[in-house]
């Protein structure tokens, strides 16, 4: 057989090409462990991913369920709290009146915090109420009849006109707005001042008052039927108030002060002092300090000025413009700034001390003793009285 390098050639490249194709089809130890391993490990921290994100949403979920449903809410919503209730169950009833958030939020917080021996009862509550506040109110008890919705309007006394509308809508289907706005309805008030002249004169002819009939809304408790309507209530208000007076108008006119003055003062007199006492010595104080033209100086007047209600009164109180601002402007202003009592407006006919000149007083709010000054130096004298005894 003869050799032939050609053939040789060929032999050498046909093995090299099946080594090729063995090296090219041969598998590589561990690839495919790695691969699983991999794909584990990408469901691992995708699942973790998920369940960070999920912990976090209810984290911050949970947060917001513990604060209040709606901070700047005024409503009251009445809600009654059957016998045997549970706390999951209240909870559910305060979410459903939308009270709260979470019912179930609620239920966790009041066992973490410790709250038991809910209620059973009727509450008024708030939508801007935490769920301290809330709890709180469970535990102290509810009322055993309604509080709001009654159809019954507690006028108290001392409450200004602004108070009792937000009564009025508590408690009837009458509007607020629509309530005040029939206080200033001239030609609703010329009929009354028609039925009721020794109580209301002096009231149609007042200035830049800010209700005509401030002053005339007597406290009581009024009914209000299917068959009353707003005018009618508001009637009641003003006839109770001029049955009140009317043992008083020959003193009034006697005295020469109108309806208006006596109970403009006796409004700043209802606010001002607590005791029948003390109230008929700051009569006699209002009465001294307009005797000499001085301002009545009165805080009552600055909140009342200001729509507001507060503790304490700043300097900056003091400058808010408005003929109701008695620390500006001299005289009783233009009208009542509340609905006194009998009681205040008794003060008013029939001070006392009025021989001690007294023209300041200032009251410890710690003990409610009220210190009266002839002079500002006393005054001032008094103020670091208080000052030291609330020290010790």
């Amino acid at each position: 057989m003869g050799y032939n390098r050609k053939d040789e050639f060929f032999r050498k490249g046909a093995k090299k090409s099946v080594a090729d194709d063995k090296n090219k089809q041969a598998p590589i130890a561990g690839a495919p462990k790695k691969r699983a391993k991999g794909i584990v490990i990408g469901v691992v921290v995708v699942i973790c991913a998920l369940v960070i994100a999920i912990c976090g949403f209810g984290y911050h979920y949970v947060q917001d369920s513990l604060k209040p449903l709606n901070p700047k809410s005024h409503k009251l919503i009445q809600v009654k709290v059957p016998v045997g209730s549970t706390n999951k169950q209240i909870g559910s009833l305060l979410e459903e009146k939308h009270v709260i958030k979470n019912g179930m939020v609620f239920d966790y917080y009041v066992k973490t915090k410790k709250f038991n021996g809910f209620k059973a009862g009727y509450y008024v509550l708030q939508p801007s109420m935490t769920l301290s506040q809330i709890a709180k109110k469970l535990e102290k008890g509810g009322s055993s009849t309604p509080l709001i919705n009654t159809g019954k309007v507690l006028v108290k006394e001392g409450v200004t006109a602004d108070e009792i509308g937000t009564v009025v809508e508590e408690n009837t289907r009458f509007k607020k707005k629509d309530f005040l706005a029939l206080l200033n309805d001239q030609t609703f008030v010329n009929q009354l001042a028609k039925q009721y002249p020794e109580l209301l004169s002096s009231a149609v002819n007042a200035k830049d008052t800010r209700y005509k009939l401030e002053g005339y809304l007597y406290p009581a408790t009024y009914v209000v039927t299917k068959s009353v309507s707003l005018k009618d209530l508001v009637t009641q208000m003003v006839a109770r108030a001029n049955q009140a007076l009317s043992p008083y108008y020959s003193q009034i006119a006697a005295k020469k002060y109108s309806v208006q003055e006596v109970m403009t003062l006796a409004s700043l007199v209802e606010r001002e002092g607590v005791t029948e006492a003390d109230r008929k010595v700051i009569a006699g104080v209002f009465l001294n300090r307009l005797d000499k033209d001085m301002a009545l100086q009165t805080d009552i007047s600055v909140l009342y000025a200001l729509n507001v209600k507060k503790a304490n009164v700043t300097y900056k109180d003091l400058k808010v413009v408005s003929p109701y601002n008695l620390y500006l402007n001299k005289g009783y202003g233009p009208g009542p700034f509340n609905n006194p009592s009998v009681d205040s407006i008794e003060a008013v006919l029939n001070p006392s001390d009025r021989d001690k000149n007294y023209l300041y007083f200032v009251a410890n709010m710690k003990t409610g003793k009220v210190y009266y000054a002839a002079t500002y130096a006393e005054h001032q004298a008094n103020i670091k009285k208080i000052e030291t005894e609330n020290a010790n």
